[in-house]
């Protein structure tokens, strides 16, 4: 009797540790502090910030659902109040934007003429037509790449030969901007190159910071009182609360500020030490996820 009732307990054990074992979750999602927090607890705590930032991984196909699956849960809690704006959106491509959001013509004549990331249709296309759909507004925040691509030649020196028309797409000038940020600094160390004696481009952070500075500008031009922004953006942008956030800081100290982020782990049954503190909200998904380019 002893014998069958250790057989059992025996088949019980192993049938909950292959159980367990089979169960393999897309992602698993983390406070700073590295413990399990449940989406809607998350959702509870973003829904009362006034600009939420979700940093994606671009090519990220789960980073992109739970973008939607946050922005439709938003719009249940915030209706009206949401404005949604992205760094995949260059901000002379705002009355375009504009234009088909208020049904002007068709998406193929929008897609045509509006400068679009290569992976738009199957990851930016849907929150562009949930905004559609909802009557809500889609920011393009981002500086205009070329302006960018001239920071990274020559400075920001190289920004002040630009008409004042041009200027209406900057964050405005000077731009405040410091070398020892963590992300500025890693960019560079990111950039050099060991033991072969060729020094990084020094205008590298400050193109970097030219897209951060701006899309926080034009994140604070369009934040009304009462209002919920969602903003869009690759990881490095807001992560460890720099970069954007930084900048949005600048522009309106006091702001309610709620940032997501996205990384890769081999495991994510527990957050890896050095992906803690990234964020108010980190979402580990497997190194294995399929990439949607």
């Amino acid at each position: 009797m002893t014998m069958n009732r250790t057989a059992i307990l025996f088949t019980l054990v192993s049938i909950l540790i292959l159980s367990f074992r089979s169960d393999k979750p897309a992602y698993n999602l983390y406070d700073s502090e590295g413990k399990n927090i449940k989406y809607e607890k998350m959702l509870d705590r973003i829904s009362s910030a006034d600009v939420v930032f979700f940093g994606e991984l671009h090519d990220n196909p789960i980073a992109h659902w739970l973008e939607y699956e946050v922005t439709a849960d938003l719009h249940k809690i915030a209706g009206e109040r949401l404005v949604l704006g992205a760094e995949m959106f260059e901000a002379d491509n705002q009355l375009l934007l504009d234009e088909y959001l208020g049904s002007e013509y068709e998406a193929d004549k929008f897609e045509a003429e509006v400068k679009l990331w290569k992976n738009y249709r199957t990851d930016y296309r849907p929150l562009v037509e949930f905004a559609k759909k909802s009557s809500l507004p889609f920011i393009a925040t981002n500086v205009p790449r070329r302006y960018a691509s001239m920071v990274s030649r020559g400075g920001f020196e190289e920004l002040d030969s630009l008409s004042a028309e041009a200027k209406k797409y900057l964050a405005p000038l000077p731009v405040s901007y410091d070398p020892e940020l963590k992300c500025y600094k890693d960019m560079l160390s990111m950039h050099g190159m060991p033991g072969m004696g060729a020094r990084p481009n020094q205008n590298l952070p400050k193109a970097q910071a030219i897209k951060d500075a701006t899309m926080a500008h034009f994140i604070a031009e369009n934040l009304p009182s009462g209002k919920i922004f969602i903003h869009y953006n690759g990881a490095y942008h807001s992560d460890n609360y720099l970069g954007i956030v930084h900048y949005l800081k600048l522009y309106r100290p006091g702001i309610k500020i709620a940032t997501i982020t996205t990384v890769l782990q081999d495991d994510i049954t527990d957050l890896e030490v050095e992906n803690r503190g990234l964020a108010d909200f980190i979402i580990a998904i497997p190194l294995t996820m399929t990439r949607t380019y």
